[in-house]
């Protein structure tokens, strides 16, 4: 039996253990739900435990936010610095692990923004956060992107690994923005030897607040697809986003790792679900009306943004489940999510074109619209000569 000396040197070395973590940007909807994890993981006070029955000791301890505003989130502290300012590094002091979302979930403000400028900050404020945290001395910084980045391609298996090759077009779209923010990590890990960052890539994102490219997709009038094309539809809750960010604070995991509801749906499985009607065109026609539109500026994303509608870029996190993390969250659930999230949206005939902050966010979008409208002339053809 331990002494009770030995027992109270335990417990000094349980509390020295404890992890304080830092979210870095604070106003979107993927970041205050790592800010709920990681105040519900500190707050159960447990050791995680390791794969093979092992308990680790590090325990998450204080959650601090950083950003210009305070998050409304009890149980937080707040530091306040721009993510973007050398001086980040100052309100980095003492954390022993950060977390920064990349990956963008506000459309509107991008589209207002402007894709250069939009470019600029990212990579500005991706290339502030690494090189802060390692100046701090931040020990552990992880960094969520998407599984984007892997790309969407027909010949890709289903599910992706952790671990498979980074396939994404690096063009001006957002998808290229991260695939620049990717590249910035893997130099990162040379340059800053001392700085374990692991990137963490999420599924299509759905929760209140979210506005995307692939959410806007679904706010068209029928549901694009492509002939001779199997997607397969995966999504990923914030707040399950934020519990896997949780697990790999809290255990330490480096490299990288995927987020998603388990499995994956067809698009058979979407238009039940949805409700919606599909309208399918050949792959020549979308991306030759999507590329159109794009260089004329009625679209905001490039065609090639038309493959994550297309073609698969499921994921299967093996790595997280491994780890004992569990999804709340399934597709479907994540669908419904994502239809109460976009209720009240009117996409239909074009009408969010009126709005210059809330063009239609997805060539596959107004690619559905055109297909559409195509289809109504055809009609209308039909029917004056009858």
């Amino acid at each position: 039996m331990s002494s009770p000396e030995r027992a109270g040197r335990g417990t000094v070395r349980s509390r020295r253990s404890a992890i304080d973590v830092a979210v870095i940007g604070t106003a979107d909807p993927a970041s205050r739900a790592l800010l709920r994890a990681l105040v519900s993981a500190a707050a159960r006070g447990a050791t995680t435990a390791k794969p093979g029955g092992e308990v680790g000791e590090a325990r998450i301890g204080a959650v601090l936010a950083i950003d210009t505003e305070p998050p409304a989130i009890g149980g937080v502290q707040f530091r306040y610095a721009d993510p973007g300012d050398p001086a980040l590094v100052e309100a980095l002091a003492g954390v022993h692990a950060a977390a920064y979302v990349a990956v963008s979930t506000d459309l509107g403000r991008d589209l207002a923004t402007g894709a250069r400028t939009r470019r600029e900050r990212s990579l500005r404020v991706a290339q502030t956060v690494i090189t802060a945290a390692a100046a701090a001395g931040v020990r552990h910084l992880v960094v969520v992107t998407s599984a984007q980045t892997f790309g969407a391609h027909a010949d890709n298996p289903v599910p992706l690994e952790d671990d498979a090759a980074l396939r994404a077009s690096s063009d001006e779209g957002q998808v290229g923005d991260l695939m620049d923010v990717e590249q910035l990590i893997a130099v990162a890990r040379d340059v800053h030897p001392g700085l374990t960052i692991t990137a963490v890539r999420p599924a299509a994102l759905v929760g209140d607040g979210v506005d995307t490219v692939l959410t806007r997709h679904f706010e068209a009038p029928r549901l694009l697809t492509l002939r001779g094309a199997e997607p397969a539809w995966q999504f990923c809750h914030v707040d399950d986003l934020g519990s896997a960010v949780a697990v790999v604070v809290a255990q330490g995991i480096a490299g990288a790792v995927s987020v998603g509801a388990e499995g994956h749906l067809t698009q058979r499985d979407l238009e039940r679900l949805t409700g919606m009607r599909r309208v399918e065109l050949s792959m020549a026609a979308a991306m030759g009306t999507a590329d159109r539109l794009h260089r004329v500026g009625v679209l905001p994303a490039p065609a090639s943004d038309l493959a994550f509608v297309a073609f698969p870029w499921a994921v299967s996190a093996r790595t997280l489940l491994g780890r004992g993390w569990v999804p709340v969250h399934d597709n479907e659930t994540c669908v419904g999510v994502l239809l109460d999230a976009i209720r009240g949206s009117h996409a239909v005939a074009a009408r969010r074109l009126d709005r210059k902050d809330a063009a239609l966010g997805a060539a596959s979008a107004a690619v559905a619209l055109v297909g559409t409208a195509a289809i109504m002339r055809r009609r209308r053809r039909k029917g004056s000569t009858a």
